[in-house]
């Protein structure tokens, strides 16, 4: 088995991949031409987003979006970054909400969390050594 992707429901895919790419310098891969799926470039897996309606057809229920729920669901996405801070500020710029500024962990480790206008709850961290 192999971790291959993961993929946000979202409301607006093209917005997402716009917000990912501003926030956090991340490349588009590809936009489907009916907008309902995108990719961004990650490295070793894909970050990719899924149009509600979609997503709620191939899955066959409806769910909690992230967006319609007024505190962040129990899922994040990491992201990791040499410079938390100027990341941080970057994300927040582009639009984020500050969930936790960044602070170092007893471990070493230096984290934040953003929430992007989609709902995701995006962690910014320094690598784990």
């Amino acid at each position: 088995m192999k971790f291959a992707y993961t993929i946000v429901y979202v409301a607006d895919v093209a917005a997402s991949l716009d917000f990912f790419e501003r926030a956090f310098g991340l490349a588009r891969r590809f936009l489907h031409e009916s907008g309902a799926y995108g990719e961004l470039e990650t490295g070793g897996t894909a970050l990719a987003f899924c149009q509600h309606e979609t997503a709620r057809d191939s899955l066959g229920c409806d769910y909690l979006a992230a967006d319609a729920s007024p505190r962040p669901l129990g899922i994040e996405l990491g992201l990791a970054t040499a410079d938390v801070q100027a990341a941080f500020e970057r994300a927040v710029r582009a639009g984020a909400a500050v969930v936790a500024a960044p602070l170092t962990k007893p471990w070493g480790q230096t984290v934040a969390y953003v929430r992007c206008p989609d709902g995701s709850l995006v962690e910014l961290c320094t690598p784990m050594a």
